[in-house]
């Protein structure tokens, strides 16, 4: 069995922990290699070599920072399908959304390279009787990244990009579910020419976060995953006074009006609820259908779950992807069996893991009359399953949405502008989609939600990001 290593001051790294979890090919259900977990040793070796490397990349200037980016970004390119393929195989998606999400890692570094100007400054002058001010960015020294198994190569790929062409040395920590592909980008990035131990990937469990959280020379993290994760990392972090931005989970609603243009609306439902195996934080979770529409859209919902293919990631035409694990697919379907003893199961996708016994396959799960109170409307599920509320009104409709402890992202589907107004200023959610089935933002703005959906002060990506990765220096200057 293939034993992964960490990566460290430009070097594989053996762990010296015996301890390991099993990495799979979800498709098939069998243990394709395994994920060291690190300890608090084997973090603190690399946070040194990293802070040994800050010394003198953060020196180097940013347009030579940004040059390496450049040769990085070529190697992406050229690896463009051999990094899809290695997604498909640890994670599972198929092989067409693997490519999607290689091409928005690409979108990611490729703004990162607009760095000399984002961290530009700014000064006036005479802001007060020979007084001229200036305000500068620099970086801030070592920072850290845990990222999640659902994305292994776009997140870490925005983060990694920023953080270092902004002349931080960082150290990454890939999901101990999906390590593979991120490791790749790491070894890749050195290809490129990046100095070792500017960029350092730790693989590991609770210990090796709980080291990155306390170690007093990490002065910033980022962080992706489920909300409860994410409040203990945002409070861990912030009592070892460090920086901290935590993207969490999401109960994404589409708000369906009488008025909306059905047949684009509800393929881009379903495929926004189950592609993935609705393993994402900005799926589709809940539709909201508003009025008179509401049994049209049930029965068209239902119709398309039924179609949709299941099967492995490579396969041609598949729509429906198995989940992560064994584990994780029978807690989705605990939900499912829960809530199909007060909602009508319209579409069962349950009898999918006796079809394919082989996988950690479940299928499309389509539920009709959910309520607020239910626990499949409460919670974040992370798989494939799609609830439908019924409400009377845009009113009502926003109001629903806007109970969920979740603010993430949000779609409404209308042809009527005063709708859409009402709802773009009313809508609890950091990314709003007005007829797009999947607001997620471009590299060059922000992406992040609100409440139980993100914790801390700047988005990912854009300016906030460059913000996040930077520490602000104001110098007042009189000449005598």
């Amino acid at each position: 069995m293939r034993r992964l290593n960490n990566y460290v001051n430009g070097t594989w790294a053996e762990v010296e922990s015996e301890h390991a979890v099993p990495v799979y090919n979800p498709a098939i259900g069998e243990v394709i290699a395994e994920t060291p977990l690190s300890t608090h040793a084997d973090v603190a070796r690399a946070v040194e070599g990293a802070k040994r490397a800050f010394a003198s990349w953060s020196r180097v200037p940013v347009a030579k920072r940004a040059r390496v980016m450049f040769d990085f970004l070529a190697k992406l390119k050229a690896e463009r399908d051999a990094i899809a393929k290695m997604i498909t195989t640890e994670h599972g998606k198929s092989y067409l959304d693997a490519q999607a999400e290689v091409d928005r890692g690409i979108e990611g570094i490729e703004h990162a390279l607009s760095a000399p100007t984002l961290m530009m400054g700014e000064s006036l002058a005479e802001v007060s009787e020979g007084l001229e001010q200036t305000y500068y960015r620099y970086p801030l020294g070592v920072v850290a990244s845990i990222t999640p198994f659902n994305f292994p190569a776009m997140i870490p790929l925005w983060v990694m990009g920023w953080a270092v062409v902004t002349g931080n040395a960082l150290i990454l920590k890939p999901s101990e579910q999906t390590p593979m592909t991120t490791l790749r980008l790491v070894e890749m990035f050195h290809e490129a020419g990046l100095p070792p131990g500017v960029l350092q990937a730790v693989n590991g469990g609770k210990e090796a976060v709980d080291a990155i959280l306390s170690h007093p020379k990490i002065v910033a993290v980022n962080f992706t995953g489920s909300t409860r994760t994410a409040a203990y990392v945002y409070e861990t972090a912030a009592r070892h006074q460090k920086r901290v931005q935590a993207f969490a989970g999401a109960k994404n609603h589409a708000i369906v009006l009488e008025d909306a243009v059905l047949e684009p609306t509800i393929d881009g439902i379903l495929r926004a609820a189950f592609h993935n195996g609705g393993q994402r934080c900005m799926a589709t979770s809940v539709v909201v259908a508003v009025g008179s529409v509401a049994d049209e859209v049930v029965e068209r919902l239902a119709e398309g779950a039924r179609r949709m293919k299941i099967g492995p990631g490579f396969e041609k035409g598949v729509d429906v992807t198995p989940l992560i694990r064994k584990e994780h697919r029978d807690r989705v379907r605990a939900y499912v069996d829960e809530a199909a003893m007060s909602a009508r199961l319209v579409v069962d996708g349950r009898p999918a893991i006796d079809e394919h016994p082989e996988g950690f396959y479940l299928g499309p799960c389509l539920l009709d009359g959910v309520t607020p109170e239910m626990r499949v409307w409460q919670e974040e599920l992370f798989g494939p399953v799609l609830s439908v509320v019924r409400a009377r009104d845009l009113d009502e409709a926003i109001a629903i949405a806007n109970r969920s402890r979740y603010a993430n992202g949000a779609i409404l589907y209308t042809q009527r502008g005063k709708a859409a107004q009402v709802f773009r200023d009313r809508i609890d959610a950091g990314m709003v989609g007005i007829n797009v089935n999947v607001p997620l933002p471009v590299a060059f703005f922000p992406f992040g939600g609100h409440k139980d959906s993100f914790y801390g002060v700047t988005g990912e990506n854009g300016k906030e990001l460059v913000q996040f990765f930077t520490r602000r220096k104001v110098v007042s200057t009189r000449w005598i």
